[in-house]
């Protein structure tokens, strides 16, 4: 069978939490693990992220560990006697003095001073995820009056989002922070940071992972207005990280869903150009919580992303909670290789015309050119110690499966989220630099990845253990002795 190049993120949580439960999702396709620290404790993540690392070695694979922190997601407090339900017409207040646990028909507490700071008369307020939508009429001291514009059920604890954004809670809480430092302690290869404003958010977090000692790559999660607002703010979220995500709930919440799709593929376009990982999440397959099986819709929308080049796909409560986990891996893996079976050019014109500003950045995207040139080439190797070469190498549109070779557990783990790319674990200090080509090709040769005849693209550098170092690439006759 041939290797699935769009990557699967899964969430753990109740539904998936059993050794044998992980050791199925892992086989049905899983290449991250995310632990989302919205729910769980401490030590359920431990044990998760335990288990998750044994259970890829027993099978000989590679699983990337993603920290999805929880952000200062704004949320009502609760109700008194159980849910209520909000019609058209409604009045109802949203107060910062009234009790957390107090609420009734006619108010609801919540712990977020500032929305009175926040709102104007005329605001649109949309709670549940839009379900509920209510329009600010005045703003007292420590209230927000508003009318009910779309009526529904309101329950305990669901979170307020503005239409068009604005809501200017910092990106990282106390509890965020305790929790980059779990995830420096489990040492993850990606942490999530939940509505980022701007660059200084992410470069926040990505000063205290290193305080904590962390090499973990950074991911921002898109989910506020004011991030897509313009190419400006994009582009500055984008470059302060090292992946991002198509938060697509909170999202399309604030900015709608008539504008989410284009928004969508505006991401993974301009994150890509910028030689960054891309994540679509967000209710991909939504229905496979209770349905073994998903929906046309689900199918198209998994596809277009795979179609559009996203790294990865993800799920979220269809893994964490849902009754069909298994299941739902194994759709998404289905789905993303028929999409991969449509014809893809194979000509890139990724930064043809620009400069490239690094010796191994040149080296990766000259493979990949050649490779999608050159009759006969099966197999794009790279050796690699930090996975800089085979994350530039995954920009570049090819049919082509990319090898990264690697020594450090963390990098191989960390080019597990990149599209097209399979980790292997090879030391090229273990053995003489004369024998390092044939041993990388053998590598391939033993798993069935190529056969003799093949050709195949080996980059490397002339130091092993040094970031930054690939400054060579050979075209390799399979069969043939190698020096």
């Amino acid at each position: 069978m041939s290797l699935r190049r769009t990557k699967i993120v899964a969430t753990l949580g109740p539904a998936s939490s059993s050794p044998e439960k992980i050791a199925e999702l892992i086989k049905a396709g899983m290449n991250v693990a995310r632990l989302n620290f919205s729910h769980g404790s401490a030590d359920e993540h431990r044990q998760r992220a335990r288990l998750v690392r044994d259970i890829a070695a027993e099978q000989g694979q590679h699983v990337a560990l993603l920290g999805d922190l929880q952000g200062p997601k704004i949320r009502i407090g609760r109700f008194a006697e159980g849910p209520i339900k909000l019609d058209v017409g409604d009045h109802f207040r949203l107060s910062t003095s009234h009790g957390l646990n107090d609420g009734t028909q006619d108010i609801v507490g919540l712990d977020y001073p500032a929305l009175v700071e926040d709102c104007r008369a005329g605001d649109e307020l949309l709670l549940d995820d839009g379900r509920v939508v209510l329009l600010v009429e005045s703003v007292g001291r420590d209230e927000v009056r508003c009318k009910v514009t779309t009526g529904g059920p309101l329950s305990n604890n669901k979170g307020i989002n503005r239409r068009g954004g604005g809501l200017s809670a910092p990106a990282l809480t106390d509890k965020d922070r305790a929790d980059i430092n779990l995830a420096a302690e489990l040492q993850m290869e990606y942490v999530a940071v939940s509505f980022p404003r701007d660059a200084a958010d992410m470069e926040l977090a990505r000063k205290l992972l290193r305080d904590a000692e962390s090499d973990a790559w950074l991911v921002a999660k898109i989910e506020r207005a004011e991030a897509v607002a313009d190419d400006v703010a994009l582009d500055g979220l984008i470059q302060a990280s090292d992946a991002v995500m198509v938060a697509r709930g909170d999202l399309g919440v604030e900015i709608g869903d008539a504008e989410l799709v284009g928004i969508q593929k505006h991401i993974i376009s301009r994150a890509r150009k910028q030689n960054k990982t891309v994540i679509t999440a967000t209710q991909m397959m939504e229905s496979m919580i209770t349905s073994p099986l998903p929906t046309r819709a689900e199918v198209s929308d998994v596809a277009n992303a795979a179609l559009d080049y996203t790294d990865a796909v993800m799920l979220s409560a269809e893994t964490a909670a849902g009754s069909y986990p298994v299941e739902a891996v194994e759709a998404m893996d289905r789905v993303c290789r028929g999409a991969e079976r449509q014809p893809v050019s194979k000509r890139s014109g990724h930064r043809l015309y620009q400069e490239f500003e690094r010796c191994d950045e040149t080296i990766a995207l000259a493979a990949m050119y050649a490779g999608n040139h050159y009759p006969g080439v099966t197999a794009i190797i790279t050796l690699t110690e930090s996975g800089y070469t085979p994350l530039i190498m995954s920009r570049i549109r090819s049919h082509l499966p990319i090898f990264a070779l690697s020594p450090n557990s963390q990098t191989l783990g960390r080019v597990s989220l990149m599209r097209g790319v399979q980790a292997i674990r090879f030391n090229p200090a273990e053995m003489a630099a004369s024998d390092i080509n044939q041993a990388a090709v053998n590598c391939l040769l033993q798993a069935g990845h190529v056969q003799p005849g093949d050709w195949v693209i080996l980059t490397k550098g002339d130091v092993y253990n040094s970031r930054g170092g690939t400054n060579s690439m050979k075209l390799l006759h399979v069969g043939e002795r190698l020096v």
